[in-house]
């Protein structure tokens, strides 16, 4: 049976509260350790730490490279046997347990209203207290969850919250973040309200004629009479005007909750994609009689969704190539803690990059990251589990699996269903159920629970393990079939299953350390150095993985596969392959921009290949003291056909792309060069032979200065928005002293804070909380975080004898 899979849907996000009131619980007081008093009222928290949520216990802690080592053998490793790991988990605290504790005030505007508090996400096995009274669990720490208070509620005067957390010893195979690592609020909402994540929208129709809209909303009626209760639906533009609007009325018997179904079509819609993310904005009003009983405002997007067998995917009719990337949940020195400005800055960087679409590995993502992909224009894979019932950590998923993964992908789906840049569901990254005789029903139960709660979309899940997943069954439960690291078997496996709808779920896995450049350059795969780095010459991988060349050949030349998932947009922390085994490395060399935020030289190469930004990159660095008169081959990542290469105004022959081989295809190469010091330049060419475009690196002398870059020198004075500044060491002409690893001292006055440090390098042993930090390759990161007042903060960077930075940042309304 050929396999065609198409879905129309009209797409909305994140629910909020206006009517009925909402409460952001932020600030808190927390306890590493435990106390399994704590829960009760009046114990005495004076002596606790006082903080702001979203919270990460271990960010800003000191690295032990002991803390999460472990005896453990990786199967998706290769690993034949059990071996010492550090630093698999960020050589960071995470491990153990925590409390957090908030008091909240019940005034008089509560009385009769139903209470319930809503977390987006808690690291992790979270128990919730009211009062001293017990309220519920939720192990998994991606999870969002919401219970209701009512019932234990002061409704005279104080109560006091309580979660206590516990991140468990070999539960995740990388840095999880620990804590209330996203937003809480509490909802304070009338009797009859619509429910928690009540409302689903899909359309039927998608045209730039016509956009027919369907509205499901659950109204959840705790009254203990019949009411008749009146939902009004209104659709507005990005312009403030109503393009539609339907009212519908019912008589629900208290304590019931009741589906409302309505339709609104209205003409000419503004469609949303990945270059024109128009989106819409749905207000639900709930009356009883006259009385407005709860006020919902979402905004929202019109597009439609076809994933085909032999052509691929299709947004609004448009066939579109994915150029994803995986992207793990932490924020390299911010940690797991959510930050709309970082997260955001990710996406602006990766937009920069030419990649369309995100892949949320290994597990549901911040509700944040969703709204901007709805916003910025990108695609998005939501992944719900890394485990299923059989484990890769000691204390992993597995344990919870049985009891908890229906409510988990419940929870996800009917989170994250309503935005337009959600295309896909995966069940899972890697499962070792793929090599199983039942694992397939494992899968099937999932993907049933995946259409029950979304028929909308296509249900996907990442397999390593190909051929045993093709064998037993579970490639043919899925809609769409994801391959991890198998870019030479597209074809094979397009040929022998030709209903299957393929993609490159997760590809390439190229290593490499920001400014390092390693000799010979060949394509290596599992390479290793003395000094725990790799080469930016782009060329050396783990033994299951590829360079990206390898991957955009089979991309470029297999129509039939609808794109791929990079591993990794951004490094993380965790996982230092190559350099698992008893070595100082805490975090990933796997990212196109490294842990810093800082670009490596493979954007460019991504870049290139992705972007219609004109693109022209050289490589390595100038600075080659050491190999005067030696071998130092000079890489072009460009989007031109052809360039030239002058070392100190003499030409080295132009190169010109062809399908020679991979890497004559996607770079231009200039592999017999001698070094000597002074300039290399590359001259562009266009088709005609034109010289378009140049770009230079030269020898860099002695460091003598400091030179800071910031990306926004306003931000706002909300105790939340960060600055990032670039620091980088300088000549006296300006040019990068690309070895420089000076100590560098930072501090920042007035209305705003440093907030971390870090220079990019994966051994780095200095804390991100440190107010001082060797740069790495002549770069470091900065990062400054406003406070509550509006008014100046002045940044100082120094260092040595190098000439000192200061920069002015604003903190505004």
């Amino acid at each position: 049976m050929e396999r065609k899979i198409i879905f129309f849907v009209l797409i909305l996000w994140n629910i909020s509260v206006i009517a009925c009131e909402q409460i952001p619980l932020t600030s808190w007081k927390f306890h590493f350790g435990d106390v399994p008093n704590a829960v009760r009222p009046e114990f005495d928290d004076n002596d606790w730490e006082q903080i702001r949520v979203p919270h990460d216990w271990a960010i800003d802690k000191p690295f032990d490279m002991r803390i999460d080592m472990q005896s453990v053998q990786v199967l998706e490793d290769g690993d034949k046997v059990p071996r010492i790991r550090t630093g698999r988990t960020g050589a960071l605290p995470a491990f153990g347990i925590g409390y957090y504790r908030t008091d909240i005030m019940s005034n008089a505007s509560m009385a009769g209203k139903r209470i319930r508090v809503e977390f987006d996400g808690a690291m992790s096995l979270s128990k919730v207290y009211l009062n001293g009274q017990y309220i519920g669990e939720w192990p998994y720490g991606y999870s969002s969850f919401a219970f209701d208070l009512t019932d234990k509620w002061n409704y005279s005067g104080k109560n006091i919250l309580v979660v206590r957390l516990e991140n468990k010893p070999e539960s995740s195979r990388w840095y999880s973040g620990a804590g209330l690592y996203r937003n809480v609020r509490l909802v304070v909402a009338n009797p009859i309200n619509i429910g928690h994540w009540g409302t689903f929208v899909t359309t039927p129709e998608v045209s730039k004629q016509k956009g027919k809209v369907h509205i499901s909303t659950c109204i959840e009626n705790h009254a203990n009479e019949k009411n008749a209760i009146l939902l009004e639906s209104i659709i507005i533009n990005a312009q403030g005007n109503v393009v539609g609007k339907k009212r519908s009325q019912r008589r629900i018997i208290g304590e019931r909750n009741s589906i409302f179904e309505q339709d609104i079509t209205f003409p000419k819609p503004l469609l949303w994609s990945i270059d024109t993310p128009h989106l819409y904005q749905l207000v639900s009003n709930v009356y009883v009689g006259d009385q407005l009983m709860d006020t919902h405002k979402i905004s929202f997007g019109l597009r439609a969704i076809r994933f085909d067998k032999d052509k691929g995917f299709f947004l609004n009719g448009e066939s579109i190539k994915l150029k994803g990337v995986c992207l793990h949940h932490d924020l390299g020195p911010l940690g797991a803690a959510v930050s709309v400005r970082a997260m955001e800055r990710q996406l602006e960087i990766m937009k920069e990059m030419g990649c369309n679409a995100i892949r949320t590995s290994h597990n549901p993502p911040a509700p944040e990251l969703l709204d901007l992909c709805d916003r910025m224009g990108f695609v998005v894979q939501v992944e719900a589990f890394d485990e299923w019932r059989i484990g890769k950590n000691a204390n992993g998923y597995h344990c919870y699996f049985d009891e908890w993964a229906e409510r988990d992908l419940q929870a996800m789906i009917r989170r994250d269903r309503n935005h337009p840049c959600v295309i896909m569901w995966s069940i899972g990254n890697e499962i070792r159920e793929q090599n199983q005789r039942d694992g397939a029903e494992v899968a099937r139960m999932l993907v049933d629970i995946c259409h029950r709660e979304d028929p909308t979309r296509p249900v996907t899940a990442g397999f390593n393990g190909h051929i045993a997943a093709i064998k037993n069954g579970l490639t043919d439960v899925v809609d769409l079939v994801g391959l991890n690291y198998k870019p030479h078997d597209y074809r094979k496996q397009h040929d022998a299953h030709s209903d299957y709808i393929l993609y490159g779920s997760e590809t390439a896995s190229t290593v490499s350390s920001r400014g390092e450049y390693k000799f010979p350059v060949i394509e290596k795969p599992g390479a290793c150095y003395e000094d725990y780095h790799v080469s930016s010459y782009d060329m050396e991988y783990p033994r299951w993985a590829s360079t990206p060349d390898t991957e955009f050949e089979q991309q470029d030349d297999c129509d039939f596969i609808f794109g791929e998932f990079v591993w990794t947009g951004f490094d993380y922390l965790g996982e230092p392959t190559p350099y698992n085994e008893g070595t100082p490395a805490r975090s990933s060399y796997f990212g196109i921009v490294d842990l810093a935020g800082m670009k490596k030289d493979r954007f460019y190469l991504y870049q290139s290949k992705w972007s219609k930004t004109p693109v022209l990159h050289l490589l390595p660095h100038w600075n080659w003291e050491e190999r005067l008169g030696q071998n130092v081959p000079v890489f072009c990542y460009t989007n031109y056909p052809k360039a030239e290469l002058f070392i100190n105004g003499k030409s080295m022959g132009i190169k010109e792309k062809s399908k020679e081989d991979k890497y004559n295809r996607y770079r231009l190469m200039w592999q017999d060069i001698t070094y000597q010091p002074g300039e290399i330049k590359v001259v562009a060419y266009n088709h005609e032979g034109l010289p378009v475009d140049t770009a230079a690196i030269k020898t860099a002398g002695e460091t003598y200065r400091l030179r800071t870059t910031v990306d926004r020198r306003e931000i706002k004075a909300d105790g939340q928005d960060l600055a990032f500044v670039t620091v980088e060491i300088v000549d006296k002409e300006g040019n990068l002293c690309p070895k420089a690893d000076n100590l560098l001292f930072f501090e920042v006055e007035g209305s705003a804070h440093l907030k971390a440090a870090c220079n990019g390098d994966p051994t780095s042993q200095t804390s991100f909380a440190s107010s001082y930090m060797r740069t790495f390759n002549g770069k470091l990161m900065l990062i400054v975080e406003a406070g509550n007042a509006v008014g100046s903060a002045t940044l100082k960077v120094y260092g040595g004898h190098l000439l000192p930075a200061v920069e002015k940042i604003m903190c505004i309304d």
